[in-house]
């Protein structure tokens, strides 16, 4: 695999995709390669938590239409990137609201970043369960906080520069691709 995707999803009040944000990064850097943000339509309107940042800081959708148009464009966004492994933060709830894309091999950003053996970061004072997962202060935010030692950093909650930060936290951890075995879902 020399390519990967993350991918993040926002959703409405009542649980439907309103917004995708992927970017596509080289296996190797874990540089950004190519990013994708789609809204969609009529769910944008239903309104949902973070139904302000659909256009934060002025960002402009590549495509603002129908799920089943964005999804045919997705598919073949991913298919000129050859990427077929898929990452996300807490991967099951994207995965469960993206079973078009149930075809790919998902993975959890997250299951390697709040685990104290793989996140070398996460400071001794830090509560962890007997597995070695922070028992709190796992969430994106907090993670990329600590891994990034910007303290001031707040997730914006716009799908497209959440899957940015989400590739930050893995290049920021600096495991090789084939760590990640070990969060598949």
């Amino acid at each position: 695999m020399s390519r990967f995707a993350v991918i993040d999803t926002e959703t409405t009040w009542d649980d439907a995709v309103m917004s995708i944000g992927i970017v596509i990064a080289d296996s190797v850097t874990f540089e950004l390669v190519d990013k994708r943000y789609y809204i969609l339509t009529p769910f944008k309107d239903h309104g949902g938590m973070y139904t302000y940042a659909l256009y934060a800081n002025g960002i402009t959708p590549d495509l603002e239409c129908s799920r089943e148009t964005v999804m045919v464009e997705l598919r073949h966004f991913l298919s000129d990137h050859e990427a077929t492994a898929m990452f996300a933060y807490n991967a099951v709830f994207d995965c469960r609201h993206l079973p078009e894309l149930s075809h790919l091999d998902w993975y959890d950003i997250m299951k390697v970043a709040a685990y104290r053996q793989h996140n070398p970061s996460i400071p001794d004072w830090a509560e962890c369960c007997g597995t070695g997962r922070l028992k709190r202060g796992y969430g994106v935010e907090s993670v990329y906080r600590m891994l990034s030692e910007e303290s001031e950093y707040c997730e914006l909650h716009n799908a497209l520069t959440d899957a940015i930060d989400e590739l930050m936290i893995m290049k920021l951890l600096d495991h090789e691709i084939d760590k990640y075995i070990l969060a598949k879902i």
